[in-house]
């Protein structure tokens, strides 16, 4: 077991209601961003929300191809095996800041969600289906499962998924989306999909809204 150093943080938002959290809602930023660019989305969904508290961490290491901006993985090295391990280590990072922020709020993994952009998604779902308890949510923008061998073996719970993709995403495919679908469906996971027409690679309102929605309705549950 190697020991994890690096500890995450970045901006948050407090819940619209003034009460104390009853819902964790964590951003997971795209390869070269930082928290603040998903965190500007908490206005929509704070009104189906009111009571949630949201937090857009900064990725565990400083971006290769955008030195102000941050990355969870390096993929530019094209080696399957580093990338790999690189995804783990960043996983556990986010796993323990995950933990971290629910003993925090005093809340269970049935009160958290994780809302991931492209290369967060790829964590969201890396960590969402691995955690020994299935947590409330995982919504997915524009982005795929890393290496779905390892799933027969390291499958841990199953949580509700929303998987959103923009039709013309020159960045990743939205194929990799109906892809990541059938496998999550192989593992018998309750997967929705939505794709945004002529979206590039970014979050289009329709998707926005499902995501809303989605999330909100999941807490009703």
């Amino acid at each position: 077991k190697f020991i994890v150093m690096s500890q995450i943080n970045g901006p948050s938002i407090l819940p619209v209601s003034g009460n104390k959290a009853k819902q964790l809602v964590i951003f997971c930023h795209g390869y070269g961003a930082d928290g603040n660019d998903l965190l500007g989305l908490t206005n929509y969904f704070q009104q189906a929300l009111p009571d949630a508290y949201f937090i857009s961490p900064n990725a565990p290491e400083n971006c290769a191809m955008n030195p102000s901006g941050y990355q969870w993985f390096d993929f530019t090295s094209n080696d399957p095996v580093l990338i790999w391990n690189k995804v783990i280590t960043a996983g556990v990072i986010l796993n323990k800041f995950i933990d971290e922020k629910l003993e925090e709020l005093n809340l269970t993994d049935k009160d958290l969600s994780l809302v991931g952009f492209s290369q967060g998604t790829m964590m969201s779902l890396h960590v969402g289906l691995r955690r020994e308890k299935s947590m409330n949510a995982i919504v997915g923008f524009s982005g795929r499962i890393i290496r779905e061998d390892t799933l027969n073996n390291e499958l841990k719970s199953k949580p509700p998924i929303y998987l959103i993709h923009g039709d013309q995403d020159p960045m990743v495919p939205y194929k990799d989306t109906i892809n990541a679908a059938k496998i999550l469906e192989k593992h018998n996971i309750e997967v929705q999909t939505h794709i945004s027409k002529n979206t590039q690679h970014s979050i289009a309102e329709d998707g926005l809204e499902i995501a809303i929605k989605f999330l909100a309705s999941n807490y009703l549950k």
